[in-house]
């Protein structure tokens, strides 16, 4: 998939009106890396909503401009971004999407007084630190990793499970809330590993997983490591079933896994490309040519939800939305309705099951094989 963007003069062209007719949200995601596939998502769904929430009136009757900022799905960088966003006086952002990035950056917005919306953060540290104005409107990893583990108790209990993480903020979030949740199913790991985000030759770590005679390979990190390891597994005749988080939920994944992704397993919610409440903007997309698919439409509701919020809030100061969003939920969604709790949480939480499998016309993608 490419990283197509789509054109914003319209969105920019508002830049000529008055002072204080405009409300500038930051957003914050990896345009380049090895992580950019979710940065365009993140990108094409706010630039989306910010031009149909203009083009209803706006918010407050003031129109939305966007600054963006490409992290790179890289911490320091993150914390530049976050920076930049707070030098041109912005007091809202989208983003960021790795966890190793909201982190630091967060601590900036939060000594600047910046509201911050993670589309794609998960992991639990990011709300359990106290920080007011802080929210995301994705799930958690202790949540998701208890799905999955639920999942393999039910389906694999028998099964050999290797446990395989990237080290990053994420994957190893994720990997040790899986396994802690198997352990408390009283299902005990045959391997525990650890590999480097960014390395391209896993034949070590295949050769680990081979000797263990894995049937599962429980993987908590990104579709580039995630499809890597898969396709190196295959060549070297391994088997193993690999079952991974929402950092695999892209087409990137199978591109880079090659035919042997079939059959892979994935935690993400619901798709919500298939709700009603999405149907109109997913049509929008396509008329353009891209597949809203996972990130696209969570980026494409913060938006929304941040704008009904200062509406509610008849304010744009932070604090007052931040208020706002907490008390005056639930807020209508492209992917539902969602609240939040006092630590900016939704409270919803809705994971599901992924199949690797190939479709009518051929091609390997996710479908949804449990509630």
């Amino acid at each position: 998939m490419k990283n197509k963007v789509f054109a914003v003069a319209g969105l920019l062209a508002v830049l000529a009106g008055p002072a204080g007719a405009q409300i500038v949200v930051g957003v914050g995601s990896p345009i380049t890396g090895s992580d950019a596939a979710f940065g365009a998502q993140i990108r094409n769904g706010a630039e989306q909503a910010a031009a149909d929430i203009n083009a209803a009136g706006g918010a407050l009757g003031q129109k939305i401009v966007l600054s963006i900022g490409d992290d790179a799905g890289d911490s320091k960088q993150g914390r530049a971004v976050a920076n930049k966003f707070v030098g041109e006086g912005v007091t809202f952002v989208v983003g960021h999407f790795n966890s190793a990035v909201t982190m630091p950056a967060s601590e900036v917005y939060n000594e600047a007084g910046v509201l911050e919306i993670s589309p794609g953060s998960t992991n639990p540290q990011i709300t359990e630190r106290a920080m007011p104005l802080l929210f995301r409107t994705c799930g958690r990893d202790d949540q998701q990793g208890m799905v999955a583990a639920k999942y393999l108790v039910a389906h694999a209990r028998d099964k050999k499970i290797a446990i395989v993480h990237d080290k990053s903020t994420y994957g190893k979030g994720l990997a040790d809330e899986a396994r802690k949740a198997l352990a408390a199913a009283g299902i005990k790991e045959v391997m525990y590993e650890g590999l480097n985000k960014g390395e391209k030759d896993f034949t070590a770590m295949v050769s680990k997983i081979k000797s263990v005679d894995a049937d599962i390979v429980f993987f908590g990190g990104y579709f580039t490591e995630g499809g890597l390891l898969v396709r190196q597994m295959r060549d070297q005749g391994v088997k193993a079933i690999l079952m991974g988080g929402d950092g695999i939920a892209s087409q990137e994944f199978a591109s880079i896994a090659g035919p042997g992704v079939e059959g892979a397993l994935m935690t993400f919610p619901p798709d919500p490309r298939k709700r009603p409440e999405a149907a109109a903007v997913v049509k929008t997309f396509e008329a353009k040519g891209y597949n809203p698919e996972t990130y696209t439409l969570y980026a494409y509701a913060t938006m929304q939800v941040l704008k009904q919020a200062i509406e509610k809030a008849k304010s744009t100061d932070p604090t007052a939305v931040a208020k706002a969003l907490r008390e005056a939920g639930p807020y209508s969604s492209v992917v539902g309705e969602l609240s939040f709790d006092a630590k900016g949480d939704v409270t919803r939480a809705d994971y599901t099951i992924y199949e690797w499998r190939k479709g009518a016309d051929g091609k390997v993608t996710y479908q949804q094989i449990a509630d």
